[in-house]
C-alpha cells in the first residue's frame, strides 16, 4: 500500500495496525527532499535555529559550532535513550514506525531521504527495535521511545529480526544497512513527535473496537438466554432520544435477535422489565460507542500530523519553534477509550451476575444442573468481577496529571503514553469479561432447547462452543476463558468494524 500522509482515514490506519505492507508515495518523498534542502540552506546561511545548531530544552540558548552539529544530533539520541520497562509489542512498534513515516512525509521536518529509507527497511525486513514501554510523559513528544527507535538504526540497543533478538549493530549488518549518521535537525525531527503515544492509543482503539463488537454479540446472547424483552431495542425509543450511538446499538441488538424461537416463545409472558444491564444496553453501549468514535477522529488526525519541533517551511527557508509535540489530544483520546471500555466490561459482568443467579434468571444456580457438587460458572463470574474492578482503577485519567521536566522548561506534559498503555490493558481485561459472558450466554441458550436462538446468534453460540464445550461437570476453566478472550481480541466473535462510519 502506497500511503499519502495527506489522505489518512481510519480504514487505512486499521489496515496498517493489522500489519499491511506500506511505504510513502512519490509525492511524499519529493516533499521530504525539498524540506531537507531547506535545512541545508538554513545552516549555510548561519541562522540560529533551535535544535539545528543549538542545544535542547533548557540548553536552547547554547549555540553549537557547525563542525559539531553531527555530534550534537548523535548525543541527542544517545542521551534520550533512557527508557525502562518491557518492550512495546512488535505490532505497536511497527505502527509507530509507519506513523513516523507519515509525519515526516508531510515535508516539514527536514530529514533526508536516507533516513526514510532506513525506517522503511525496518518495516520491510520485519525488524523491530526493542523499545522500552516506560519513560515518556508525552511532551516534548515521545522522546525516549523514539530515541530508542533511532538509536537502533545507529547501531545501539537491540533489534528483533523475525523473532530473533540480536544486537542492533549485528542486525543492521544482517539487513545490509550501515549505522545511520544524522544530519542537522534530524535527531530532533525523529524524537520529537507523538508517534509512540498515538500507536499505543490506536492499538487500544482497534482492540477495543473488537471487544465492543463481541460485547454487543454477548449482550444479545444474554438477552435470549434470560428470555429477556426485545422491546427496549425498538428504534422508536432511541430515535426520541437522538443519541447516535444508542440508535446504532439498539439496531445491532435487534438485528442479532431477529428470528429467535426463544424470543418468540415468551412474547406474552408477565415480565414487564429486565435489569438495566439488559434493558439499557443501547444507552450504555451507545454512549461508549460515541466516545470511541470521537477518539477515532482525534487519532486519525494525529496519525499524519506534523508533531516535531521546530517545523521547517521549505518555501520560505524558515524554521519555527512551537509545541506540536505536546500529546494532549492523544492523552484525552486514550483516556476516553479507557472509560468507554471500562463501561463495556462493567455492564457485561452485570449480565453474567444475573444469568448465574437463579432468583434473577430462572436458570439453574451458576448454570450448573447438578449444583452443590458442581460450582459451574461461580468462579468465572468472580474472575470477571476482578477484571472489572481492576479496570475501574486503571480508568482514572492520566491526562489530568502533569509533572515538570527538563529543569522546568517543559513544565506541563500530557502523560499520553501512560493513558494509552492503560487503555490497552483495559481492552484486554474487558475482553476477558466478555469471554465469561459469552460462556454464560451460551450455557443459558442451551437450557432452552429444543427452542433455538436466532441464526446470527447461533453462529456466535457455535464460535463459543468451538472453544468452550457445553457444561456437564466442573472442569478446568482457565484455558477456555483464555481462548475466548484471545478470540475476542482477534476479532473472531461478533462484528469488528463499528468505528469510522461518520468519517
Amino acid at each position: 500500500m502506497k500511503i499519502d500522509p495527506q489522505r489518512v482515514d481510519l480504514a487505512m490506519l486499521r489496515r496498517l495496525w493489522r500489519g499491511e505492507a506500506a511505504s510513502l508515495d512519490d509525492a511524499s518523498i519529493q516533499r521530504i527532499i525539498d524540506s531537507a534542502a531547506a535545512v541545508e540552506r538554513i545552516v549555510a546561511g548561519g541562522e540560529t535555529v533551535y535544535g539545528v545548531n543549538t542545544g535542547f530544552g533548557l540548553l536552547a540558548n547554547t549555540r553549537i559550532p557547525d563542525d559539531r552539529l553531527a555530534e550534537l544530533q548523535t548525543n541527542l539520541i544517545l542521551s534520550h535513550s533512557a527508557g525502562l520497562g518491557d518492550p512495546l509489542p512488535r505490532h505497536v512498534t511497527r505502527l509507530m514506525i509507519v506513523l513516523k513515516l507519515l509525519g515526516l512525509g508531510r515535508g516539514y521536518s527536514g530529514v533526508r531521504p536516507i533516513v526514510i529509507e532506513a525506517l522503511q527497511r525496518l518495516i520491510d525486513s520485519n525488524a523491530m527495535p526493542l523499545i522500552p514501554s516506560q519513560g515518556s510523559v508525552g511532551a516534548s513528544g515521545d522522546l525516549a521511545p523514539l530515541a530508542h527507535l533511532i538509536a537502533a538504526l545507529m547501531g545501539y540497543g537491540r533489534i528483533d529480526v523475525d523473532g530473533e533478538i540480536i544486537g542492533a549493530a549485528e542486525a543492521l549488518e544482517q539487513l545490509g544497512l550501515v549505522p545511520l549518521q544524522l544530519g542537522p535537525k534530524e535527531g530532533l525531527a525523529l524524537i520529537n513527535g507523538t508517534q509512540a503515544s498515538t500507536a499505543l492509543a490506536l492499538d487500544a482503539l482497534f482492540s477495543g473496537e473488537r471487544v465492543f463488537g463481541a460485547a454487543i454479540a454477548a449482550g444479545a446472547l444474554s438477552v435470549d438466554a434470560l428470555k429477556g424483552s426485545a422491546k427496549p431495542f425498538d428504534p422508536r425509543i432511541s430515535a426520541l432520544r437522538g443519541q447516535p450511538g444508542q440508535i446504532r446499538v439498539a439496531a445491532f441488538i435487534q438485528d442479532l435477535l431477529e428470528g429467535s424461537e426463544i424470543l418468540v416463545s415468551h412474547v406474552k409472558c408477565s415480565r414487564v422489565q429486565d435489569p438495566y444491564s439488559f434493558r439499557c444496553q443501547p444507552q450504555v453501549m451507545g454512549a461508549s460507542l460515541d466516545l470511541l468514535e470521537n477518539a477515532a477522529r482525534t487519532l486519525t488526525i494525529e496519525a499524519a500530523a506534523v508533531t516535531d519541533n521546530p517545523i521547517v517551511f521549505p518555501q520560505e527557508d524558515t524554521a519555527i519553534s512551537g509545541g506540536n509535540f505536546h500529546a494532549q489530544p492523544v492523552a484525552f483520546a486514550a483516556d476516553t477509550i479507557a472509560m468507554a471500555l471500562c463501561e463495556v466490561g462493567s455492564i457485561s459482568e452485570r449480565r453474567v451476575s444475573v444469568l448465574v443467579d437463579p432468583k434473577m434468571s430462572g436458570l439453574p444456580a451458576f448454570l450448573a444442573e447438578d449444583s452443590g457438587v458442581n460450582s459451574g460458572l461461580m468462579i468465572p463470574q468472580v474472575t470477571a468481577a476482578a477484571l472489572v474492578s481492576e479496570n475501574k482503577t486503571l480508568a482514572f485519567p492520566a491526562s489530568v496529571d502533569s509533572i515538570p521536566t527538563s529543569a522546568g522548561q517543559e513544565d506541563h506534559v500530557s502523560m499520553a503514553p501512560i493513558a494509552a498503555r492503560k487503555a490497552a490493558q483495559i481492552a484486554r481485561n474487558a475482553a476477558g469479561v466478555v469471554a465469561v459472558e459469552l460462556m454464560a450466554g451460551a450455557e443459558g441458550i442451551d437450557y432452552h432447547a429444543p427452542l433455538t436462538t436466532s441464526p446470527k446468534l447461533a453462529r456466535i453460540h457455535a464460535a463459543v462452543r468451538a472453544r468452550s464445550p457445553h457444561f456437564t461437570a466442573d472442569r478446568y476453566w482457565a484455558d477456555e476463558i483464555t481462548a475466548l478472550q484471545a478470540a475476542v481480541l482477534a476479532g473472531e466473535i461478533g462484528s469488528t468494524e463499528f468505528l469510522g462510519a461518520s468519517q
